[in-house]
Parts: C-alpha cells; sequence; structure tokens
C-alpha cells in the first residue's frame, strides 16, 4: 500500500469583503454551508460568523489535513485564532476512495481535469468515505474561550466556503490528502485497467447526477440595468468594404440595435411587464422611420425614405410624429380610419362637452379627422379615444404635441405650436 505525506499545509490569503453577494457560488461551497448550517451550531453563532466573514475579518486561512486555521477580528478589532478540526480519512478509506473512483471512469477523467462532480460525494458515502462534514464533525477551538463554535470560528467557516469556490480539492486536503497525492493514486491503480472496464460505457449515470440537485447553487442574480445602451462593435479596420457594403451605415445599424435592446430590456424589467399584452412586429415602413429618428447621417436617411416610399420632406414628418408616440402616432400621421358606432358616439360628447356652445369652433368632420373651419388646426382621433393636434405647414398637415384625453386641450396645443410658429 502506497504511503502519503499527511503533513502538506497550503495558505490562502485574506479575501476581500464579500458584500452583496453570496458566499459559495460552486455546488462544492453550497455543500460545504448546509453542512455547516446543519450541524449542531447555535443560530446566533453562525450569524455573527456570517457577519464577520462578510464584513473582512478573516485572515489569510491555513488549510492542512484535519485542521483550518486563521486569524479573525472581532467587532471591536480584538484578534483571536480559530481553529475547526475535522477527522482525517484512514488509508483505508483513501483507498477505497480511488477504486470508487476509479470504477466510474467519469470521476477520474473529471478529477483529472481538477474538477469535482457533485454526485462525487453520493458514491464516496456509498464506500462509505464522508467528504463533507456531518453533524458535529467539525470540533471547534478559538482563543475568545468559548467551549463550542463561537462567531469566530463560523466566520472561518464562511471563509472556507469561498475557498471551496475557487478550488474543491481543498476539501480532500482537510480530509487528509493533498490534490497531488489524490491523483497519484488514481493514477497508480488505475494503469492496470480490468477486463469489465474495458467495456464499461463512458458517462454518468442520470439517476446520480440528479441525487443531489437539492444542492445545486440557485441560478444567479440578474444584472442591473445600465443607464445606457453599451457600444457596439467598431467596424473600422484597413480592410475595403465589399461592393455594396457601407460601413458608416452597418455602424448606424448596430448603435440603434444596441438602443433598442436596452428600450426592450428597460421595459421587461417595469413592474407589470409580465401582464401586458405582447405587441405585434414592427411593419418594416414603422421601422425605417424609428431608425431614421436615431439621427442617421444624410445618406442612410436618404436610403430609409426612398426604402419606405417617402419623399424627405413625408421622412421628417414622419419622425417628429414618432417622436411624440411612436407607432400609434406614426398610424395616426399616416393612417385614415372610419368613426362609427359608439366610438363616434363618444367622439361627438366629448367635442359637445370640451367647450361652451358659445366658445365651440366650427369643426368640419372626415373620416376620424376633425379640421377647425378657416384655420390651420386639426384634431385626429386615435384608436383608444385619445385626440392628436395637428397644424398645417406649407401644405402638409403635421402633429404638433401628445395625444390628450381632452379634445380642447389637444386644440390648445396646435393653437400654441402656431403662435410659437409665428
Amino acid at each position: 500500500m502506497t504511503r502519503y505525506d499527511d503533513e502538506t499545509e497550503r495558505t490562502f490569503a485574506a479575501l476581500p469583503p464579500a458584500h452583496g453577494r453570496g458566499f459559495a457560488q460552486t455546488w462544492w461551497g453550497r455543500a460545504w454551508l448546509k453542512a455547516l448550517e446543519d450541524a449542531a451550531m447555535d443560530a446566533a453563532q453562525v450569524k455573527a460568523g456570517r457577519r464577520l466573514a462578510r464584513a473582512g475579518a478573516v485572515g489569510a486561512v491555513s488549510v492542512r489535513p484535519g485542521r483550518i486555521t486563521a486569524v479573525v477580528q472581532d467587532r471591536d478589532r480584538t484578534a483571536y485564532r480559530a481553529d475547526v478540526l475535522l477527522e482525517k480519512l484512514s488509508d483505508a478509506q483513501w483507498d477505497r476512495f480511488s477504486d470508487m473512483a476509479i470504477e466510474r471512469s467519469g470521476h477520474v477523467a473529471a478529477l483529472l481535469d481538477r474538477d469535482m462532480p457533485p454526485h462525487l460525494v453520493e458514491d464516496a458515502a456509498h464506500a462509505g468515505i464522508d467528504l463533507l462534514p456531518g453533524l458535529g464533525d467539525l470540533e471547534a477551538e478559538c482563543d475568545c474561550g468559548a467551549w463550542d463554535h463561537c462567531g469566530h470560528t463560523a466566520a472561518l467557516c464562511y471563509q472556507v466556503a469561498r475557498l471551496l469556490d475557487q478550488d474543491p480539492f481543498v476539501l480532500l486536503l482537510m480530509r487528509g490528502r493533498a490534490e497531488s497525492a489524490v491523483l497519484d493514486a488514481l493514477q497508480t491503480r488505475g494503469n492496470a485497467p480490468t477486463e469489465d472496464a474495458a467495456f464499461r460505457p463512458e458517462g454518468v449515470n442520470a439517476a446520480e447526477a440528479y441525487a443531489a440537485g437539492h444542492l445545486l447553487p440557485p441560478l444567479p442574480d440578474l444584472p442591473g440595468l445600465q443607464e445606457g445602451p453599451g457600444a457596439p462593435p467598431s467596424l473600422d479596420t484597413e480592410g475595403t468594404a465589399p461592393p455594396g457594403v457601407d460601413p458608416a451605415a452597418l455602424a448606424f445599424l448596430a448603435s440603434r440595435a444596441a438602443a433598442e435592446a436596452h428600450r426592450l430590456l428597460a421595459e421587461a424589467l417595469r413592474s407589470g411587464h409580465g401582464r401586458q399584452v405582447v405587441g405585434t412586429e414592427p411593419a418594416a415602413s414603422h421601422d425605417a422611420v424609428r431608425l431614421a429618428a436615431g439621427d442617421p447621417g444624410p445618406e442612410v436617411l436618404q436610403r430609409l425614405g426612398d426604402g419606405s416610399g417617402r419623399t424627405r420632406e413625408a421622412l421628417a414628418v414622419a419622425v417628429r410624429a414618432w417622436r411624440l408616440g411612436g407607432v400609434v402616432a406614426l398610424s395616426v400621421l399616416e393612417e385614415e380610419w372610419t368613426v362609427e358606432g359608439d366610438t363616434l358616439a363618444r367622439a361627438r360628447a366629448a367635442l359637445e362637452s370640451a367647450w361652451d356652445e358659445d366658445e365651440r369652433p366650427s369643426l368640419r368632420a372626415r373620416n376620424n379627422r376633425w379640421t377647425v373651419v378657416g384655420a390651420p388646426h386639426q384634431l385626429r382621433l386615435d384608436p383608444d379615444g385619445h385626440w392628436w393636434p395637428y397644424r398645417k405647414e406649407s401644405g402638409r398637415w403635421a402633429p404638433v404635441g401628445g395625444a390628450a384625453q381632452d379634445p380642447a386641450t389637444a386644440l390648445a396645443t396646435a393653437v400654441l405650436a402656431a403662435g410659437d410658429a409665428a
């Protein structure tokens, strides 16, 4: 039987405070914490230890077979040496561990790649080897004089969870063997494969893979939304663009795609978004206006106008509508529809109640458009019952404000816009 040095020691530098994050992100770190918190420890001491570890009060951690040690500063800056003891595995147990791992080719491959699969714990337990500490397995020693676990030893245990995130082989060292010794044993004992091993299928049994599912870490929190869209990748290269490809147009499309993605994400993160009706995909002619609203260069603007069948003047008015109200405002600008039934009755009632009889303007109605007789002002109704103010400019009706519930308010906006233009 090969003998291995059990005096190997590793020292890990002190870790920074863990504000705003969990102590364990990996399976092994989470499993260690679960074993710690399930042990017979006072809940108040566990909480105190978590608070100290989160504040960065744990110094460099020394890990050697059967013992972990660190200096922990209390809240009053008093330093205490904290030790946590864990029983080492015997040579016979390590032999069984190696045999168990060799029996499953997936374990050997993972360990040689410096990875430790979660179901290794269960397979080791079936072989009579407890890798993770169980109830009462973690013994405590501390300069503070506590007879059992205290906040200092609990803080040390929480810090070890973060070390296991970095290197799960720390657990095997605590149990008695360094990484190199474990891997040497696997290679030595695995050099003579049995006849059955030659025909053993590769992979891991699905039931075993999911056996420890309750210890899997939770999904990470969603990242926060940045204040604005990120910068798209640069297209500034030394090569010549292929025929028909305009680098400036591509750069503009990339920047607008980033801006639209940021807008959509902001909407998705708003409270109540999940109860909103999913909108339809914008038509190509609408999307051309959205892009034009992003202030592209003259050449791109011309291409957007040509592609959407709009003159430069018509595209400018469409962009104005888009900026006032998106797809709805653009539809009010470019689409005329018949108002009838209850919608017409509500519109007439709104117009009659908006002004006193002697102040009501003379309006000429055509479909969803009411034009003020003898004045360059117009009201347009959208399908949701909102009124949009319009003014005639250079022979073309153009929107001059956002939607209003009250037609008098919308018409006042149109009149004020005319005064501002004058």
